[in-house]
């Protein structure tokens, strides 16, 4: 029986914690040398600074900081910050998240500026484990070298997550950091970290076991998903021509994964966002979450606030979804994409909207009439402020009624984040394909996804309310909740543009509201042509996004914050500096 990594945080917690002062700040060390003490200096002590470095991948664990501002899922800087979601719940709640919904960037910014606070004390962390284990003499040669593999891809996550983040990051690598020494990683920012994010990945790959016994820890195959993913990221410049020499790596690593014959798409499209169907075989590397009676430490917290309005959550509101990505799930009569003007017709919900409609949608969105996860009918009270927000909600990361209220505070569960699927797999070989005039072998791809999406079994039932509460609701006999219709792409493909933008837009359809979307448009260089045109759209519905531009290049990244500048003096001067666009 395999057990879950994050289960073993319930019993070392207490000890990373005291091993892992928070005064590793911007990677300063606390000066009395807290985490270098004798008791780290054994096997067991190497292990526990291992787990400590595990406990830093969702995003929590660091001090002076909410929860939510430094979630893996990033549903605040690649949801919010995209044509997908909306900050959601009211006006004057999180005025942080409203300033990043509009593109009013700022290093003051606490939301960003915790980003980088959480991001590089986990990258701390993997270097004090790999400088550790590297002393430990009593630590097997075996053990050792499989540790440091684990720290090194946690240290490639890290970085990784802020070579999104920022434009001009730092990589600070075990050759510079020195426990004892608060001087030490403070290195410049001179270039994208690509490279050093590379290595990372490449050296776990090299290392890591084709199966672990906990699930939790990657495999060699999850090392070579991330390191092919660094190279898909890299496929265009901001300009959005494309990097075949990039896609061209990146193309041998994404087929070695599917020919591997370990992964496969799961049959139901709802099953990557359940509790009961964690860890499953389209899972390459998730996110683990774990919950009991007695704590919720190891759940889901930075995703709370992102819960309906009404009970059983409560709270608080966060992370609706746009009416443009609602439009975007629109079908033609045959099932397909409408690539061109989804946008040109709004998906209703004062009334019941009986137009064709991709069945994800409502795996994807709470909308009014339709079951939510099988809890309770969606309706306008879901939201907290309808003139605000809108009437729709976000879901997959919510848990389904058997995964509710284990703890106190029932919107934590142990609901994992999918950050790596195989369905992300197949669908960035779609993109490399495209690029390199394999236009049929991109349609495959693609409809492989679409295949999976049109699984009747998955559709979302319909459901009449029930008289005596909101919960209650009867379900209406061989009928499903909306016009689902959804079908393959069967003719040829032979025009790389339609091509490129078919698979772009499934992407969309696959991952929305999984924190994805504003990076995408990112590396893809669209930014300010998608988002732009989504403003001058969603402002129809939404007024306070009436007059609000996305600045290129200003906008494509975040800026540093100034507290992490301020704090990277060296002989009386900053080592890292802003980005030149702010």
């Amino acid at each position: 029986m395999t057990m879950n990594i994050y289960r073993v945080l319930g019993t070392l917690m207490v000890l990373a914690f005291l091993l892992l002062n928070c005064s590793e700040e911007f990677l300063e060390k606390s000066p009395q040398g807290q985490v270098s003490t004798a008791s780290t200096q054994t096997p067991g002590g190497v292990e526990s600074l291992l787990i400590g470095a595990y406990a830093m991948v969702d995003g929590t664990g660091l001090d002076g900081q909410a929860a939510w501002n430094n979630e893996i899922s990033n549903w605040v800087f690649g949801g919010v910050a995209s044509d997908n979601g909306l900050k959601g719940t009211d006006a004057g709640d999180q005025p942080e998240q409203s300033f990043i919904e509009r593109y009013d960037f700022n290093s003051f910014n606490g939301h960003i500026r915790n980003k980088w606070r959480g991001l590089y004390k986990g990258v701390a962390r993997t270097n004090d484990v790999i400088t550790t284990a590297r002393n430990v003499e009593a630590l097997s040669e075996e053990r050792r070298t499989q540790i440091i593999a684990e720290a090194r891809f946690l240290r490639g996550l890290f970085h990784f997550e802020a070579q999104k983040m920022w434009r001009f990051p730092i990589y600070v690598g075990d050759d510079v950091y020195d426990i004892n020494d608060v001087e030490s990683t403070k290195v410049p920012n001179d270039g994208k970290i690509w490279d050093d994010i590379e290595a990372d990945f490449e050296a776990a790959a090299a290392t890591l076991p084709e199966e672990q016994s906990q699930v939790g820890r990657p495999t060699r195959l999850a090392a070579v998903a991330f390191l092919a993913k660094a190279k898909v990221y890299q496929g265009w410049d901001d300009d959005g021509n494309a990097n075949t020499s990039k896609l061209q790596e990146a193309k041998p690593l994404l087929e070695e994964i599917i020919n591997s014959g370990r992964y496969q798409l799961v049959p139901r499209f709802s099953e990557n966002f359940l509790v009961e169907t964690r860890n499953n075989v389209e899972s390459i590397w998730e996110v683990q979450y774990a919950v009991s009676s007695a704590t919720g430490d190891a759940a889901t917290q930075g995703v709370g606030l992102a819960h309906p309005y009404i009970a059983p959550w409560g709270c608080c509101g966060f992370y609706q979804a746009s009416q443009n990505l609602v439009n975007a799930f629109r079908t033609s009569d045959d099932g397909l994409p409408l690539l061109e003007d989804f946008d040109d017709e709004d998906v209703t919900y004062e009334t019941e909207y009986t137009a064709p409609l991709d069945p994800r949608l409502d795996h994807t969105v709470g909308r009014p009439g339709i079951l939510y996860k099988n809890f309770q009918i969606h309706q306008t009270d879901f939201v907290r402020d309808l003139s605000y927000a809108g009437p729709f909600s976000s879901m997959k990361h919510v848990a389904e009624p058997e995964g509710f209220g284990v703890t106190g505070w029932g919107n934590l569960s142990a609901n994992n984040y999918r950050i790596m699927r195989y369905g992300m797999v197949l669908l960035w070989l779609a993109e490399v394909e495209v690029e390199l005039g394999n236009l049929e072998r991109a349609r495959e791809l693609v409809n492989q996804i679409r295949e999976r999406a049109s699984n009747e079994e998955d559709f979302v039932p319909k459901v009449v309310q029930g008289a005596n509460s909101r919960q209650e609701y009867s379900f209406v006999e061989g009928e499903v909740a909306a016009n689902y219709q959804v079908a393959t792409y069967d003719d040829a493909w032979s025009d790389q543009d339609m091509a490129r933008q078919a698979v772009r837009f499934e992407s969309r359809l696959e991952t929305a509201l999984e924190g994805h979307r504003f990076f995408d448009l990112q590396r893809w260089g669209v930014q300010a042509e998608v988002l732009n045109a989504y403003l001058r759209s969603e402002e129809q519905h939404r007024v306070y996004l009436r007059g609000v531009t996305f600045e290129d290049p200003k906008n494509q990244y975040y800026p540093i914050p100034t507290e992490a500048i301020d704090r990277s003096f060296l002989d009386g001067e900053a080592t890292i500096t802003q980005d030149p666009n702010y």
